[in-house]
């Protein structure tokens, strides 16, 4: 935060801490208490409201997962509620900041904190709104050192969340998200920003490098053109789908 100008402290920063622009935020305990756990489990907590979808079978019951159509997990989730951006920077403040000095300190202030703090242009978010209507899952791959661990996916705007798919392998609907995303628009007309917040709610599970590539890359699968056919494939010809695909899209070995 040194880099940054006096003058954009005194238009974004809400007082007292001189140095930050956010409240100051509790630093998260390595192991979340047990009503945390609780809380976090809530995420996949899923409402029946979409009572025809399910999720992309043939990949998952490939891997064992077992899935049936009336899987509580397809069909959606009551998130926990967000945590107003006002309760994280000073609304009427970071109106006076311009988009760069504003996605600046939002990046610098998440850092350290077991949050990833990250933003996107108006635009894009809108096309990975879009996207996400009818391709709301998708598997990535963790790289860890020898080999790499798959991490399943489930977009749900304005959320996005992340879980081991070897956790929700074992316990379906009552696993709990390594990682929860959210999106904040509200400077999208204004500014042409997006806000990212990601939120690591297992640090034994994911460090904040790896929540921050697991965001970066399935963005980046929804975002772009080429990628976003695997995506696709994924949630709507799942018998054309193959993971090696994936593999090779990151330069990833398959073997």
């Amino acid at each position: 935060m040194q880099r940054l100008c006096v003058g954009v402290r005194r238009c974004c920063l809400r007082r007292p801490p001189p140095q930050s622009l956010s409240k100051s935020l509790p630093r998260p305990s390595p192991t979340p208490a047990p009503s945390d756990c609780r809380r976090a489990r809530s995420f996949f907590s899923l409402q029946t409201q979409k009572t025809g979808e399910c999720l992309p079978g043939e990949f998952l019951r490939r891997a064992s997962l077992g899935f049936c159509r009336g899987s509580r997990f397809a069909t959606g989730f009551t998130p926990l509620k967000p945590k107003p951006l006002d309760s994280i920077i000073d609304i009427e403040r970071a109106k006076a900041c311009s988009p760069e000095d504003l996605v600046s300190v939002w990046d610098d202030y998440h850092l350290g904190r077991g949050h990833i703090g990250a933003s996107m242009k108006a635009k894009l978010f809108h096309l990975l709104e879009q996207r996400a209507i009818s391709c709301r899952y998708f598997v990535l791959p963790l790289w860890r050192g020898s080999g790499y661990t798959n991490m399943f996916i489930q977009v749900q705007m304005p959320h996005v969340l992340i879980t081991g798919l070897e956790d929700y392998k074992a316990r379906g609907t009552q696993a709990s998200p390594y990682l929860t995303v959210t999106y904040y628009k509200d400077f999208a007309e204004s500014k042409d920003v997006v806000l990212v917040r990601g939120d690591v709610v297992f640090t034994s599970k994911l460090s904040d490098p790896e929540a921050k590539w697991l965001i970066e890359t399935a963005q980046s699968f929804y975002l772009n053109d080429g990628r976003y056919k695997l995506v696709e494939r994924f949630n709507k010809e799942t018998h054309e789908f193959e993971f090696a695909d994936v593999l090779r899209a990151l330069d990833m070995p398959s073997g």
